[in-house]
């Protein structure tokens, strides 16, 4: 067996730092890495790839034949990606005895929720190379300081989910710059759990243009409550405790951690069980370590109970409960 991660996600999400950084992780603790590199418009590349696209085709030669824009020839590169997938699967070949595969993807993200060609490429290579693979997608962690932007990547996310039907993880990238575009309205978890969106309905009436579309908003807000797919972890690509914790939790998607243990039920149930700190280095860690806390103590001044819009997660559900 063969494991591995596709790496997808909008672009600037940091999908090409994240291969870098993940190689150089893996290899430190000791697996052979081999990077893929299937972004056509990707020439900058900070990480020694073992397979590159640019070899079969190029965007800028797709754009000048064709008269296409980067969306349509990035379109018009899957498609032909597909049609010669034998070229891919022989590269891959002499990688698949002792190599982990990271595949960077191109940040189109319409390649991965509307169109086919990347799916028929993925799910060629699972089954014709008895590939384990889990898809990592990333989302700039400051998004969340917007609630609209926030509302459509989760909206992203989900879409994502159920077209590439592969073992899925969610990663809040950029972790360590989340507040670098404003003050987030509730504690990290909230948007990590992704659970009682309403919450959300404030802030964005705040905004005139978020506001004329309230009704839309709530149907939408409904519509990812409803599946109950999406949450996310959190990443900081520089900090090896946080690559650490995200290899773990790809390593249980994609099976890696029970290729080499017996197969019994006793070993399995060891590596399944979630240690019972587990919530506290997902999100709460984090959230000490990035996030500014303003709260100031003042023994002659007694503060006020904290607004709806500061108290945690479990907080709001014991309230509701109690109303």
């Amino acid at each position: 067996m063969v494991f591995g991660q596709v790496v997808i996600g909008p672009p600037g999400s940091g999908k090409t730092t994240y291969c870098n950084g993940m190689s150089q992780f893996l290899q430190l603790v000791g697996r052979k890495v081999a990077v893929i590199n299937l972004d056509p418009a990707n020439d900058s590349l900070p990480y020694d790839c073992a397979i590159n696209i640019e070899d079969l085709i190029k965007l800028e030669d797709v754009m000048a034949e064709h008269s296409l824009g980067p969306n349509g020839g990035l379109v018009y590169c899957m498609d032909f990606l597909e049609k010669n997938i034998d070229w891919l699967e022989a590269k891959l070949k002499p990688l698949l005895k002792d190599h982990y595969l990271l595949f960077d993807f191109p940040g189109q993200v319409e390649l991965f929720f509307l169109h086919e060609n990347a799916k028929k490429v993925i799910m060629r290579l699972i089954k014709k190379l008895d590939l384990r693979l889990t898809a990592v997608h990333l989302i700039d962690a400051h998004l969340c300081s917007d609630p609209g932007k926030y509302i459509s990547a989760l909206l992203l996310s989900l879409s994502t989910m159920l077209h590439m039907e592969l073992p899925h993880v969610n990663v809040l990238s950029k972790i360590d710059l989340i507040e670098s575009y404003g003050k987030l309205a509730f504690n990290l978890d909230f948007y990590t759990d992704a659970h009682d969106l309403s919450y959300l309905q404030y802030h964005l009436d705040q905004d005139p243009r978020s506001a004329k579309y309230r009704k839309l908003t709530k149907e939408l807000c409904e519509v990812i409550e409803n599946f109950g797919l999406v949450d996310f972890t959190t990443l900081d690509i520089q900090d090896k405790v946080s690559v650490g914790n995200l290899v773990k939790l790809i390593d249980k998607t994609n099976g890696y951690i029970f290729a080499g243990i017996d197969s019994s039920a006793v070993e399995f149930s060891k590596i399944a069980v979630s240690p019972v700190d587990w919530d506290y280095y997902r999100v709460a860690a984090v959230q000490e370590k990035y996030i500014k806390d303003d709260e100031v103590f003042d023994d002659e001044i007694i503060t006020p109970p904290p607004p709806p819009s500061s108290i945690s997660h479990a907080e709001r559900d014991l309230l509701k409960d109690e109303r």
